[in-house]
Formats: structure tokens, sequence, C-alpha cells
């Protein structure tokens, strides 16, 4: 600006400026919309987690760290915690194991990678995008600068950590589904579920055996890990357009969920089946048997061993919530591990979902709240640390050098002509469930992400080959699986992220939120099947405009007469 022949430059302030600001306001309980909108106020308030009790700080914790650069001593003391923890577990491994623990050991390596992955996913997380996506990245790093080398005997510890992850990832879905729902609105599940998925793995097992020249089987076994969706990528994203109101009404983020769930299930029972019958050594009778026995078998220690978790501990125990979480959790460890025993590897994922069911089903029939399951807790806790070590150790196999150009090239066109051929089939076929088109459109986009399924199962072949001592030729096979899926979760998961937040503000109906949340409402971020309404939100919303017009109308006439009546008194 031009002032009496002078320019006229507004002072920039500098970081300290700003913040000593920010701080005197904070202090004194003014605020200020310009400071409020800088980016150093919007990076910190990101950063920070408020909460809703009391907390307790030490005298002049403020003067030394001030709001909001630093996080409220609660936060930062939870840190401390949970570094302090670390370091006396990996002193008493150190102490125990020795050298693999030391400093450049594998397994100092994999406590390092988990921990900058979960850096790298809270990085990821200040944005739109799954935390995820910053895990796998930090592994792809890791490996690929020489940070950190996993191979060699090691692989069978990351195979192991998979199952592990697999075991929670199956029981968080089996948690998530509801009886009471699925009665409600199962047609609509099963087919939206089952009928794209189909699709999806016949295409890809289709594509890849003409255009990457794979045989049949280990087309097909690839197609089912492929067409999984991941929950890991679409509960995040569901959950804000959730609490902004978005699609609520017909209660559309839980449907994707429980969608998910039926498809995650079906793609690892599939994958299951198949690498049974490419890697057993029995007859043809045997192999024959994989499926039925399988499904049967799969179903029938679930429904049991969910049935023992109800009487096994008494409810009014104590330590019931601890009991069965340890219960449900060794119980899919055993189905997990235990199938792959006998040879049966498609029985125990499919044992692991039907027992957290049956369980679900019960716990809730003595009074637990499906929203607010404690068991369902103790599992994200789990998942919060697995997560990163799944993610990284996926990451971390992936040796960009190695990669076949050809492979990616084909592989990225087969990923891209799947999705879009499984959005157009789930448009196609969401007729009669009361869905506008935008809806169908925002449906099918929520079920393009990969992840979590492709993370844990990618390696598996590849492991199997390793330990049978199959051909060169097979090795090859296993490797190009894994690099696949891997290719799919970079390809599909921001993405579909993105999409996803963008496309729901524009496609979905917005509600007015809840302000409050209702009594014992205390576990938000967990959308649940409970709520599912697929239901003309049109009608339902027309019947709350009326309600409120009779209420005004009921209003207007009190306050009418009251205002008669004052006046005659006064006169």
């Amino acid at each position: 600006m031009r002032v009496n022949g002078e320019v006229n430059r507004t002072k920039k302030q500098s970081f300290s400026e700003v913040l000593a600001k920010i701080n005197q306001e904070y202090e004194t309980g003014q605020q200020n919309a310009h400071l409020e909108q800088s980016w150093i106020y919007s990076l910190c308030m990101r950063c920070r987690v408020e909460y809703s009790t009391p907390s307790w700080e030490p005298p002049g914790w403020q003067k030394v760290c001030p709001y909001p650069l630093c996080p409220p001593y609660r936060q930062f003391a939870r840190i401390i915690s949970i570094i302090l923890i670390g370091l006396l577990l990996w002193t008493t491994a150190y102490v125990i194991i020795g050298d693999s623990a030391a400093p450049g050991g594998q397994l100092f390596q994999l406590a390092v990678l988990t921990v900058a992955a979960n850096f790298g996913g809270f990085l990821i997380s200040l944005t739109t995008l799954p935390r995820l996506i910053g895990m796998l990245l930090v592994g792809l790093l890791f490996q690929n600068v020489g940070w950190v080398n996993l191979d060699g005997e090691f692989t069978k510890v990351t195979a192991e950590l998979r199952k592990f992850a697999l075991v929670i990832i199956l029981t968080r879905a089996g948690l998530e589904m509801d009886p009471k729902a699925f009665k409600k609105v199962y047609v609509t599940i099963l087919k939206l579920g089952l009928i794209p998925w189909t699709v999806e793995f016949l295409l890809i097992g289709v594509l890849t055996h003409y255009f990457l020249d794979l045989p049949w089987m280990w087309s097909m076994m690839l197609g089912s890990i492929i067409s999984a969706v991941s929950p890991a990528v679409v509960v995040p994203c569901l959950f804000r357009l959730r609490t902004k109101g978005y699609g609520v009404a017909k209660g559309i983020p839980t449907l994707i969920i429980a969608v998910a769930g039926i498809d995650d299930a079906a793609s690892v029972a599939v994958f299951g089946i198949i690498s049974s019958i490419m890697f057993t050594q029995q007859g043809l009778a045997f192999q024959i048997a994989q499926a039925p026995v399988c499904v049967l078998g799969g179903l029938g220690f679930g429904v049991f061993w969910g049935f023992l978790c109800k009487y096994v501990p008494e409810k009014g125990d104590a330590y019931v919530v601890p009991i069965r979480t340890l219960m449900l959790f060794g119980g899919g460890l055993l189905a997990v591990f235990g199938s792959e025993k006998i040879h049966f590897e498609g029985a125990g994922p499919l044992g692991v979902v039907f027992a957290a069911f049956t369980a679900s089903c019960f716990w809730c029939g003595e009074g637990w709240d499906l929203e607010d399951n404690p068991v369902s807790t103790a599992f994200e806790i789990f998942w919060m640390i697995f997560e990163p070590i799944l993610f990284g150790i996926t990451g971390a196999s992936i040796k960009i050098r190695e990669l076949d150009p050809h492979m990616v090239a084909i592989g990225t066109g087969c990923i891209y002509v799947c999705i879009i051929v499984r959005i157009a089939v789930t448009v196609g076929i969401a007729f009669g469930d009361k869905l506008n088109v935008k809806e169908k459109i925002f449906v099918a986009i929520s079920w393009m992400s990969k992840a979590t399924v492709q993370a844990a199962l990618g390696p598996v072949a590849l492991k199997a080959v390793a330990s049978q001592h199959r051909s060169e030729e097979e090795k090859h096979l296993a490797e190009l699986v894994k690099n696949f899926c891997i290719l799919s979760i970079i390809l599909s998961a921001p993405l579909g992220a993105l999409l996803i937040s963008i496309s729901g503000t524009k496609l979905l109906k917005k509600t007015k939120p809840m302000l409050e949340p209702p009594e014992g409402w205390r576990r938000s971020h967990r959308p649940s099947l409970h709520d599912i309404s697929i239901i003309d939100e049109e009608e339902e919303r027309e019947d709350i405009e009326g309600i409120a017009d009779e209420d005004t109308a009921a209003n207007t006439l009190s306050n009418a007469q009251s205002t008669s009546v004052f006046t005659v008194t006064k006169f």
C-alpha cells in the first residue's frame, strides 16, 4: 500500500510473536479470529487431545509448555509412559534374547520400524488420509534406504505377526455384526456384500491369468485377496461424515461397514480354501473335501467357542471383561493356527468371525450394548498395537529395484478396471434398497479401498512356497502375488479415502447432527450396525417437519391464550 509516495508494508510477525499472542489471549480468555486461522494455531490444535474430565497439571506447566504449542499434561504423560514401557520391554528382550534385540539386530529393527510407522501414521492422520498410508510409506522408505532388513529366518516372525493381526481384524468384524440389523436388512447386506465381491474376484482371476500369465489357481487365489474391502480405510472416513450428519437418516455409513465385514470374511475363507488345495500334499479326495470341511468346520467351531464364551467366565465375575477378551482372542488364535496345522486353513478365519459374532449375540442378550461392548474396546487397543506392525512390515517387503515394470503397468490397469466394474455392478444391483442414484454411487465408491486383508494375506503364499521348498517358478509367482497386493493398497487406499471424504458431502443428504451424545454413548468412533435403517429419508424428513409444525402451532396458541388472560387480568 502506498501512502504519501512511500510504500507501507505490513510487518510480518515472527513465530515467537504469534505464539506469545496466542498464549496471552488464552490466559485472558480472549480469542482472536485471525490467530485462530493461522497455520500455527491449526497445526497445534490438530495435534492436541482435549479431555472432557478434569486434568491435573504441575504448577507452572503453562509457562514451561505454553498453549497451544505443547500438549496438555495428561497427553504428555501418556506419551512418556508409552515410551518408558517400550524401553522396559526392549531392555527385558535384550537381556533374554541378546544380539537380535541389540541395536542393529532384526528384532531391534522391527521395534524401530513399528515406532516410526506409528509416527508416520500420525503425520498422515493430520490430513484426510488414513493412518495406514503413512505406515506403509515408512516401511517402504526403511527398506529401500537400507535401514531395515527383515529377511532370512526373521520372516517366520513377521509371518506369525501377520496372523495375529488377521485374528484381530476378523474378531472386530464379528463383534460389529448385529443379528437384529441383519434380520432387518439381511437381503441388502448379503446382496451388496457377495455379488460385487464375486464379480471382482472372478474378474481379477481372469485378467491376471491372461495378462500376467498366472496359472488359474494362482490367479483365483490373488482374486480372493484383492476383492476384499478395507475397514481400516473406510471406517475413519465414514465416521467424519457420520458425525456431520451425512447419510445418517438411512444408516448408510453403518450399512457400508456391515457389508465390508461380510466381504472380508468371504475373501479370507475362499483364500484359505484355495491355498489349502494348492499347498497340500494330500490326495485328490482330501482336496475335494477342503471346501465343505472348511465351511462346516469353521462354522461349527465358531458357534461352539462363542457359546462357550457365554458361560466362561460367569457374567457376574469381577474380571469378566479381560477374561472374555482373552477367551475370544485365544480362541481365534487356536482357530487360525490349528486349522493351518491340520491343513484346513479355510476353516480358521470363518471360525474366528463366527466365534466373535456368536459371543456378541449372547453378551448383548445379557445386557451389553453393541456400540459399547468393552471387549470390542480391548480389540481396538490390540489393533492400535498391531496396525503399525502389519503395515510397517508390509511396506518393508517392497524392494523398488526388484519390481517388474511390466507387472506394475499391467497390475495398475487390472486394479482400476476391476474397481470401475465393481462400482458399476454395485450401482446396478442396488435396486429396491430405497437408495437414490447419488447414494448408490457413494456406497459403490466406498468399497474400492484395499489395505488390511491384502497386507495380511499377500505374503502368505510366499511363506508357504519357501517352507515347502517349491520350484523357482512358484517362488516367482508368490512374489508376484505379494507385490500385486501391495500395489493394490498403494493405488486404491489413498484414492478411496479422498473420494469418500469429497463425494460424501456431495452425494449424501445431511441431517442435523446430534448435539449431545445419548447416555452410555462412549465409543462414538465405532459406528455399529445397530442404527441401520434403510428407510425413505424424504418421508422421515416430512414427518419430523409435520411434528415440528404441530408443536409450533400448539405453542403459539398457548402463548396467545396466556397473553389474553394477562390482558384481562391487567384491566
